[in-house]
């Protein structure tokens, strides 16, 4: 899918952190991201989180495709893997979301990072960022909504997700990184 996607403008943005245990040289968030099986990702944001998967592009790019709810949006997250290491994912979509008045598309940049704090204290950050499309700007324009109205209550109903779901990330890349300590050590 193509649309013009409008960097200039905010829709939202949140950064959120939460503290972890575990041992970082075994913390590998981009593997994670691949493997993450769709009753965990659920898990992460109960009620919000509906399926998740891995694919590729057509060029061949990975993508980690997310069905969740935000606010009373129903969003596909198509996400590329622009840049993925084991302590650092930053990943990009350009999103459709059904509302209640129909479909329209935003940008969604998550980026998912984990920094040492000291020995095995580790803090993971989360951090979403949106942009909308120009038919975004079309459509809440056709349903009579400005666009700070609509960066309101997008940057409430997000901001509310990202604190939801961090924590919940945060114990999920942790346990998946004390695992994969266990089966090196074995």
């Amino acid at each position: 899918m193509t649309a013009t996607v409008r960097s200039d403008l905010l829709l939202s943005h949140k950064v959120v952190t939460a503290d972890v245990t575990a041992p970082f040289d075994h913390v590998d968030i981009a593997t994670w991201l691949k493997t993450l099986p769709t009753h965990e990702y659920q898990r992460c944001a109960p009620g919000d989180h509906k399926a998740a998967g891995y694919t590729v592009d057509d060029d061949g790019t990975p993508m980690s495709i997310n069905v969740e709810m935000i606010g009373t949006g129903l969003v596909i997250q198509q996400y590329r893997f622009e840049e993925a290491r084991a302590h650092y994912c930053r990943m990009v979509s350009l999103s459709d979301v059904l509302t209640p008045a129909g479909w329209t598309t935003t940008q969604v940049i998550w980026e998912l990072g984990i920094e040492q704090l000291e020995g095995d204290r580790l803090r993971y950050i989360n951090t979403v960022t949106s942009h909308p499309t120009e038919h975004f700007l079309e459509f809440i324009t056709g349903t009579g909504q400005t666009f700070e109205e609509a960066a309101a209550a997008r940057q409430q109903s997000s901001g509310e997700h990202c604190e939801l779901e961090t924590p919940h990330y945060a114990r999920s890349i942790a346990e998946y990184a004390i695992a994969h300590a266990a089966a090196v050590a074995a």
